[in-house]
């Protein structure tokens, strides 16, 4: 039903694709990751929830509608509804069905509980369309709960030493999961205008956040080193830090459960927190849809496609342009 075209995933019989990397007369959006949502499309469907987080990726100009989770639409021969990838706000698995077939591509998701967004729902397909992020056997993500018992210790044990404490996210889902997260009794909570921005459009979906200020070096002296300031790990050495005096920094993402990674970072902390379904996520996603074919995109696809045929499934590797979480390395911030 769907073929991967210089364009990305089209479906013929649709007259769609999904989540384009390049511009198309219509686009059906996963989520608003810029691996996911590119601008130039003339026209975008995604899920409702998701409609404002892709306006700011996209621009107030681009051409949106948004459709409920459950709610269906015909495009075409084709039968389109969005249903919870529990990703980040908005984030859907696109269930597809023409002549009595159905697929079901995931996006981005994730099992784990997440206060900022629809929790992943299962939907019964055919063929499923998974990510393989993290699919390998070492990934198998804490419970949240105590990853933020860690890293409110983690901001209190700053304090003492005035040191602010600086926590590194991606700007849209991780950043506002940490925010969410965070013990707002500790101290002032600043965060990056990359963060902030996203943020009015998790207040429309009624998604409670604790209140945030502006992260600037301003605000952050005037803190004292009580603060703990949110930013995307492309912020690691701005400007905005300068002459805002000593800090402490950690990541928050799930690359941070290898111990390489951790050392590579060159941060004080790192706690293994992630957007992305773990390996016993991927493989109850997967068990949960009831398909007997899986198609694998982006990350450790190899090795989760040979555990799925050795276990009964139809498996295959369908190579994206999706990239997942990527493991970035950004500049390790030199400390006033």
């Amino acid at each position: 039903m769907l073929t991967v075209t210089e364009h990305g995933l089209y479906c013929a019989s649709g007259g769609f694709h999904i989540d384009p990397w390049r511009a198309v007369e219509r686009a059906v959006i996963t989520h608003a990751h810029s691996d996911h949502a590119r601008p130039g499309s003339r026209s975008y469907l995604c899920a409702a929830d998701g409609v404002e987080v892709l306006r700011v990726r996209l621009g107030r100009d681009a051409s949106i509608a948004g459709l409920g989770y459950g709610a269906t639409t015909r495009l075409n021969e084709v039968q389109v509804s969005f249903h919870p990838a529990g990703h980040v706000l908005g984030s859907a698995q696109i269930r597809i069905e023409c002549r009595g077939e159905v697929w079901v591509v995931s996006g981005d998701y994730k099992t784990q509980p997440d206060p900022t967004c629809a929790a992943f729902e299962p939907v019964f397909c055919h063929t499923f369309v998974t990510e393989s992020t993290f699919g390998l056997p070492v990934y198998r993500w804490p419970e949240p709960a105590s990853v933020f018992a860690e890293i409110n210790h983690w901001w209190r044990s700053n304090q003492p030493r005035a040191r602010t404490s600086v926590l590194f996210g991606y700007s849209l889902g991780k950043a506002q999961r940490l925010l969410a997260g965070l013990d707002a009794s500790i101290g002032p909570i600043l965060a990056h205008r990359a963060v902030r921005e996203f943020l009015p459009a998790y207040a429309a979906a009624g998604i409670r956040l604790p209140a945030v200020q502006p992260a600037t070096p301003e605000s952050i002296r005037a803190a004292g080193g009580r603060a703990i300031v949110v930013a995307p790990p492309a912020a690691g050495n701005p400007a905005w830090l300068d002459g805002s005096g000593e800090f402490a920094t950690a990541f928050a993402s799930g690359w941070m459960l290898l111990r390489g990674m951790r050392r590579s970072r060159g941060a004080d902390r790192a706690f293994a927190l992630s957007d992305h379904a773990d390996w016993p996520g991927l493989v109850s996603a997967i068990r949960a849809t009831g398909a007997s074919r899986v198609l694998v995109t982006h990350g450790a696809s190899a090795p989760l496609v040979r555990w799925l045929n050795e276990h009964g499934w139809q498996a295959e590797a369908l190579a994206t342009r999706f990239v997942g979480e990527i493991p970035e390395e950004p500049e390790t911030p030199h400390r006033g």
